[in-house]
């Protein structure tokens, strides 16, 4: 990465990342549950057998609802975390087995890895600090979530839960990024593979405008 292009990172992470954290805690749990009820309807949600969620960090987009829904629909649920110094997504069948890990973020305590098998229709819920409508991602700065998402088959759709302020215009990228196929905000539901689609008549409409789905 050049000394340009991880000054611009990491100037754009620390303006997003200031607006999020200053959020009040009604509006994070008020747009928090506005977002998750939006992705659970979703049809790649309804169909999926395996679902990765996260641990949020601060004030991100809260995910409590979509493991109850999960759980509730004996779906296989996974979180990130790190087993005999290998990260990587690892199976819960309850929020028990959800402990304190590394910065004291919730992790899992198992040790059987994220694998969907072909068919599943498996979902990765994905956080992040910045989007931009074609998938772009901006994340927390370490690489983790890319390394991660570059190894799941592209049968994998990858849902990235964000409030509405996060979505700009344009984000930086670079080779090594991965980006996410779906943006799910307190506002509506981003298709981002029909953006990248009708990127010229895009941004003709201006960032996002006109490309919002139901995701129903």
């Amino acid at each position: 990465m050049s000394s340009l292009m991880r000054g611009k990172k990491r100037s754009l992470r620390g303006a997003v990342l200031a607006k999020r954290e200053a959020l009040s805690s009604l509006l994070v749990r008020v747009w928090g549950e506005s977002i998750q009820r939006s992705a659970l309807n979703l049809s790649v949600y309804r169909t999926a057998r395996s679902v990765a969620l996260y641990s949020p960090l601060g004030n991100e987009v809260v995910t409590s609802v979509i493991q109850q829904d999960a759980l509730t629909a004996r779906k296989r649920l996974y979180y990130p975390g790190v087993t005999d110094g290998t990260g990587g997504m690892f199976h819960i069948r309850s929020e028990d087995e959800l402990v304190p890990g590394r910065y004291g973020i919730l992790e899992p305590s198992g040790s059987q890895r994220f694998l969907p098998g072909s068919g599943e229709g498996a979902v990765v819920f994905v956080p992040g600090i910045a989007f931009d409508c074609n998938g772009n991602r901006l994340g927390r700065g370490t690489g983790w979530y890319d390394k991660c998402l570059s190894s799941l088959d592209r049968e994998v759709s990858r849902i990235a839960l964000a409030y509405e302020f996060q979505i700009l215009e344009d984000v930086p990228v670079e080779p090594g990024d991965s980006s996410v196929h779906v943006i799910v905000t307190e506002r509506r539901v981003v298709d981002c593979r029909r953006m990248a689609r009708d990127d010229h008549s895009a941004r003709l409409a201006g960032p996002c405008r006109g490309f919002n789905v139901s995701g129903r």
